[in-house]
């Protein structure tokens, strides 16, 4: 006969202000198998763990019910603290009468009431469980790293100086990002090129990380500790183990091709670097430009390339390797504004552009050398209108989130504007200004100090009247409409995933939101985890974020990956999926269903009715599943079933609240 102990938290008062605790301990005592029942202000707490030590030792408890939080809370953390003692680590039950219960009601007789029945549930399913253990999986003391943005090349970084192998791979040619394209980052107002330009060298010279740019990943297979990624590396028709990175190409190539790093306000050639200082220091072929390659006439580059170093029959390459760990810094892309806002022109007028193109008008290595010019005929503006929240906030037709770095961005570019064209005038239209870091709001009051005056309110109509641009909106401080013209018009777009964020992410078994941000494991608990062992995240991969959160966030991710990396193994996750291949049919809806690639069907021979025979059964992979249970509800036959949420214990769980 099992003993079963039940502790009930007051949680502070988070519980106890709604819940009758002592009540639902005086319940407790009366279920079947229950020896002790006892209430504790902060059972999660050190000294609360020893009451319930103590209690184990004394009373000879067998099994746990928890009374407290969620169990994404702290089941890890009672977990931990029985594997000190005689109680198998999972034979515990949380009852979650917190967020189901006292954060969802005032009334204290309701929440009491439901706060037993759910004692009573968790007392009738953990008289059933039965002992779990778990295995260990060896780990591959290499990490990947998917996006070679400042996110992905700081955890780089600090993995490589750790002394662990790292792969970077990048889809662009060069490593970077969107960092690499700004002119100042604020409120320091420092050069975004000598932050993000030495650390790229950093990552480049580093004899732990490997660096795959023009590359996707493929597939996945495997799982944490032994990840199994192929990854396609696409043809740069340049062998850079020959070529010395000198330029001479790149100045003699003629043709020439609209510049998407500098967003389309320059030009470029056919061979060519994306930026003067792009690490890897080479140049690569466009392959949809290239004349040799799309008309098999030219061949200049090759023929002026002294190291031979040109190969049009370059291909794709597919290499697989193992990693221990993954890091997804996939980074964010702005808007598509044009299909939306056609109240704004909807991209037809070429001096109503986003605060990317601004950053490259101000920059010193931009299309224009730093001096702000006007993208339709090179003049320089004398007046600016700054339009914030564009796309972000507004589910009507962008995004309902805010993009958190627009309100600095917006104050920074209306600084630069007056500090490059003293004489000028800047307008910014906004809802609300949020400047939550540290020496932001001093930044934005220096912004409006400089001479940039702040309107209340969203601009209705953007419309080309002569030489210069009307914006039509209303100052909502006043209650009044107001007209502004401007020479030039800036619009700070909101920031969205990557493209392919999320069939990337579903590769690697993570989840993304309805936005496509990838989700992490807990938000306040595992910020930089995903719900899939192994796989970190950090960056805008997960959501908005400015650049030092940013960075903040992949030192995170990185010093878990360097935990996880330092170990010679793990322990794996016992509460998973089993097939009973005697109900088992083969007809392989589980493998269609489950998110982890856990499951497989395999010809296995049986002997039935004393006859031989062979037929294909699900046979799962204990280390990919994570346990969500998705296949068991899925299986006609019932052959598949959960460890430590089985069928039985399920239903004890239903009968003990209709019954009991």
């Amino acid at each position: 006969m099992s003993r079963i102990g039940v502790f009930v938290c007051h949680c502070g008062t988070n519980i106890a202000s709604v819940v009758d605790v002592e009540r639902v301990a005086e319940a407790a005592r009366n279920m079947p198998n229950v020896v002790y029942a006892k209430t504790n202000k902060y059972t999660c707490s050190q000294p609360g763990q020893e009451t319930v030590k103590e209690a184990i030792e004394k009373y000879d408890i067998d099994r746990v019910v928890m009374t407290a939080c969620s169990p994404r809370m702290h089941e890890a953390t009672w977990r931990k603290m029985l594997a000190d003692t005689k109680v198998n680590p999972f034979m515990l039950e949380v009852a979650n009468i917190r967020e189901q219960v006292s954060w969802v009601t005032t009334d204290k007789e309701e929440a009491t009431l439901k706060a037993i029945d759910l004692v009573k549930m968790a007392v009738a399913k953990v008289d059933r469980d039965a002992p779990l253990y778990t295995s260990e999986i060896p780990i591959n003391k290499r990490a990947l790293i998917i996006g070679g943005g400042i996110a992905g090349m700081q955890a780089a970084l600090d993995i490589a100086d750790a002394g662990h192998q790292v792969t970077i791979v990048e889809r662009k040619p060069s490593l970077g990002g969107k960092m690499v394209m700004l002119d100042k980052t604020f409120p320091t107002l420092d050069c975004s090129a000598c932050i993000c330009t030495p650390k790229m060298a950093e990552v480049g010279g580093h004899p732990n990380i490997t660096i795959k740019t023009l590359s996707e990943v493929e597939e996945v297979n495997g799982y944490v500790g032994n990840f199994e990624v192929t990854i396609r590396e696409k043809a740069k028709y340049i062998d850079y183990d020959k070529c010395t990175g000198c330029g001479m190409c790149e100045t003699k190539c003629p043709q020439r091709v609209t510049n998407e790093f500098d967003q389309g306000m320059s030009e470029r050639r056919a061979i060519y670097k994306m930026f003067p200082q792009a690490v890897p220091s080479k140049p690569v072929i466009d392959p949809d430009h290239c004349r040799m390659l799309t008309k098999g006439k030219c061949g200049v580059c090759a023929k002026v390339c002294t190291a031979n170093a040109i190969n049009y029959k370059d291909t794709d390459k597919l290499t697989t390797e193992t990693y221990g760990a993954v890091l997804l810094a996939t980074g964010y892309d702005l808007i598509k504004w044009e299909d939306l806002y056609p109240e704004y022109g909807g991209g037809q007028y070429p001096d109503v552009i986003t605060g990317l193109h601004f950053e490259r008008l101000v920059n010193a290595s931009g299309p224009t050398e730093g001096h702000v010019r006007r993208p339709s005929d090179q003049k320089e503006p004398k007046s600016v209108v700054i339009v914030k929240c564009v796309g972000s906030r507004d589910p009507a037709k962008g995004v309902p989130y805010c993009s958190r770095a627009c309100c600095m961005y917006g104050a920074k570019h209306a600084h630069q504007y007056l500090e490059k064209v003293p004489d000028g005038k800047c307008y910014v239209f906004y809802m609300d200004v949020r400047t939550p870091g540290k020496n932001y709001d001093e930044f934005y009051m220096r912004a409006q100090h400089d001479g940039a005056l702040y309107i209340r309110g969203r601009v209705s109509k953007i419309y080309r009247e002569g030489d210069h641009y009307v914006c039509l909106g209303a100052d909502t401080l006043s209650g009044e409409g107001i007209r502004v013209n401007a020479d030039m018009v800036v619009l700070e777009t909101a920031m969205v995933p990557s493209a392919g964020t999320r069939q990337l992410a579903g590769l690697f078994g993570a989840a993304c939101d309805q936005h496509n941000w990838i989700t992490e494991a807990h938000p306040k608990l595992r910020p930089v985890e995903t719900q899939m062992a192994g796989v970190y995240l950090a960056g805008t991969a997960q959501g908005p974020k400015d650049i030092p959160d940013t960075v903040a966030q992949a030192g995170a991710a990185a010093s878990k990956i360097i935990g996880l990396l330092s170990k010679d193994s793990i322990e794996s996750n016992p509460m998973v999926s089993h097939v009973d291949t005697s109900k088992c049919s083969g007809c392989g809806t589980c493998v269609n269903i489950c998110p982890y690639q856990a499951i497989s069907l395999q010809t296995k021979k049986f002997r039935e009715n004393s006859v031989k025979v062979e037929r294909q059964v699900a046979v799962v992979n204990e280390a990919l599943c994570q346990g969500c249970g998705a296949c068991t509800v899925a299986c006609r036959p019932g052959a598949l079933d959960l460890k430590g949420f089985s069928d039985e214990e399920i239903m004890k769980e239903v009968n003990a609240l209709c019954q009991w």
